[in-house]
């Protein structure tokens, strides 16, 4: 009787590996800042013009839902806190990507800006950067396809 369940156990997680493989849910978290360009740019990746949706990537409406974080924009003291408790809500294993240069270094929002809280790594830590002012939405889907690379690499351990 052990062996079974034991059995069903490995198939169970082996089917959930194969599902988050084929079915990646992306959570866009603003930074927050002025500009939106890479917002526009993330929104002009999931449509139908580049249709990510083919490759089972689809947007989670609530970050307990997600297995990817999409974050852009400038890092401001405002927007720290609710970074933190978003990325404390995703499930495990999670990956980050940064898009942008204010995400990515602050770009012309330096860190001696006064509601500037620093970089995005700095603040959690970020698993794929998509450089750009602002990136491409190729570039944007990239980086989301090596996330998923490396959220495979974190299951098939488990």
């Amino acid at each position: 009787m052990s062996s079974s369940k034991a059995t069903s156990k490995c198939f169970l997680c082996s089917l959930a590996k194969w599902a988050r493989k084929k079915s990646v849910w992306l959570y866009h978290a603003p930074a927050g800042g002025l500009c939106n360009g890479c917002d526009i740019e993330i929104a002009a990746a999931i449509t139908p013009r580049y249709d990510v949706e083919r490759f089972g990537i689809l947007l989670a409406p609530s970050p307990r839902h997600a297995d990817v974080i999409l974050i852009a924009g400038q890092m401001t003291k405002h927007s720290r806190e609710r970074l933190l408790r978003v990325y404390q809500q995703v499930p495990e294993p999670k990956a980050v990507v940064a898009i942008g240069s204010c995400a990515i270094s602050g770009n012309v929002f330096t860190t001696d800006n006064y509601p500037v809280a620093g970089t995005v790594d700095q603040i959690i830590p970020v698993d794929v950067y998509v450089p750009g002012c602002p990136p491409k939405p190729e570039a944007i889907i990239l980086g989301i396809i090596k996330a998923i690379e490396k959220l495979e690499k974190r299951t098939a351990g488990t």
